[in-house]
């Protein structure tokens, strides 16, 4: 599994030492805390509630599919030390509450076989996301067929060509390259939809929108990152203009430490519990994102997501002011973590 996870890290950040692993009732245990702190937020700064408890859906671009604002992200499930009943639990919790939209990837640990329990009894309510974190044909149709026995699905909804930041696109868009299969696999009825994930180098999701074959896109947008990474300036507006489909990830600015901490749960992410509503607020506050991807650790924290997304509600102005300057402190505490940004 560190090889997976050492693989799909951006070019320019070195990959991560890990010692011990921690047990997971200990996991769990801390784990478990900052979901606490994420019901402690809710009683603290509450979201002006809409009508109803139902989990709103907006249109993912020129897919039209309806999806859930609010996605489910596994990466964390899926290469923590949580066990697969455990797993199943946390997943079950947000999509027996409306969540549709499920985000995951060969590349997070035991997350697709954890799925592979839950989505088909549920497959005709689901909007399935998975990704290939390769350049090459021959190495993307194997790593989705591999997805589909895992998730024990005949057909993906969208599959991404994950980490395009760090990516030779030559290379991509060659004769015998990632995007050429994708499309040969979305004739053949495997995917329906082809789009692009990454955390970095917004210039290379531009060259591959200009292509026009990329149906979604996904990449980090979040109140701090605005300031460093600015996907929401370099790309949006290429996106908007092609009605490609808009999610956004790492809403709440990430994990503490970034990528060296996935399997560290208890350290919390770099935004305060108190201000994590608004940070969900912001990303779908943004012209054309349909959906905001929130990998939870624990039951607690994967209830709260729901919550938090069934109460949002645009940001007022002074809320946005305030949210705008604690994001551009934090962002000179975080710098470009994900790799380069050009």
């Amino acid at each position: 599994m560190e090889n997976d996870f050492v693989h799909r890290l951006p070019a320019g950040v070195e990959p991560p030492q890990f010692g011990k692993r921690m047990g997971r009732r200990e996991f769990l245990k801390r784990a478990g805390c900052a979901g606490a702190g994420l019901a402690l937020a809710a009683m603290q700064q509450p979201l002006r509630a809409q009508s109803s408890d139902v989990l709103p859906k907006r249109v993912l671009g020129r897919t039209k599919e309806k999806v859930s604002i609010l996605g489910l992200g596994t990466a964390p499930v899926g290469e923590g030390p949580v066990d697969v009943q455990d797993g199943i639990r946390i997943f079950s919790e947000a999509l027996d509450r409306g969540v549709t939209y499920v985000d995951t990837a060969r590349i997070y640990g035991e997350a697709e076989e954890m799925l592979g329990h839950v989505i088909p009894k549920r497959r005709d309510k689901l909007f399935v996301v998975t990704k290939v974190s390769t350049d090459s044909a021959a190495g993307a149709e194997q790593s989705l067929n591999e997805s589909l026995r895992q998730l024990k699905i005949d057909h993906l909804d969208l599959v991404h060509i994950h980490s395009i930041g760090s990516k030779n696109l030559d290379r991509v868009l060659a004769a015998d390259g990632v995007l050429e299969c994708l499309l040969k696999q979305k004739q053949a009825g495997k995917l329906r939809f082809i789009g692009i994930s990454g955390h970095n180098r917004p210039a290379n999701f531009v060259r591959m929108l200009q292509t026009d074959q990329i149906d979604v896109l996904m990449c980090v947008m979040n109140y701090a990152d605005r300031n460093i990474y600015d996907f929401e300036s370099k790309v949006l507006p290429e996106a908007r203009k092609r009605n490609v489909g808009c999610v956004a990830m790492k809403v709440y600015a990430g994990i503490k430490g970034g990528f060296p901490n996935h399997r560290s749960g208890f350290v919390g992410c770099a935004t305060e519990p108190a201000y994590l509503p608004q940070a969900m607020a912001y990303a779908l506050d943004l012209e054309g994102v349909s959906v905001a991807v929130v990998g939870p650790y624990t039951v607690e924290q994967s209830i709260q997501n729901v919550e938090f997304a069934c109460k949002y509600a645009p940001l007022s102005e002074p809320q946005r002011t305030s949210l705008m300057e604690r994001g551009r402190k934090l962002a000179e505490t975080l710098g470009p973590r994900y790799g380069s940004v050009t």
